[in-house]
């Protein structure tokens, strides 16, 4: 949940041009990642909820190639480009590790 109101507050700051380009993307990218957890846990079954999780790595990947190109677009700094991968990382490592623990 952190991630997404993160990536909300920093696309508030796109340009207008970008609302249905990279904004957009990085919003939808940033939603599914709490989202994938909720309906694998819903599903009630392992197999299944391991299968949302490794979605929510892929969204993850997304979105974390989307903060990059963000970056190299001078729409943030790197300093906001180093604090969203690092939850990403953790909010990563947490997921790896549950997919384990299933």
């Amino acid at each position: 949940m952190e991630i997404v109101e993160e990536v909300y507050k920093t696309t508030q700051k796109f340009p207008a041009y970008e609302l249905y380009g990279l904004t957009t993307q990085m919003r939808r990218a940033a939603i599914s990642i709490p989202s994938n957890i909720a309906e694998g846990f819903a599903r009630k079954h392992n197999k299944e909820y391991k299968q949302f999780l490794y979605v929510v790595l892929g969204s993850s990947s997304e979105l974390e190639t989307q903060i990059e190109i963000s970056l190299r677009l001078g729409f943030i700094v790197a300093e906001k480009r180093d604090f969203l991968l690092e939850k990403i990382d953790h909010a990563n490592r947490m997921t790896m590790n549950l997919i384990k623990c299933l």
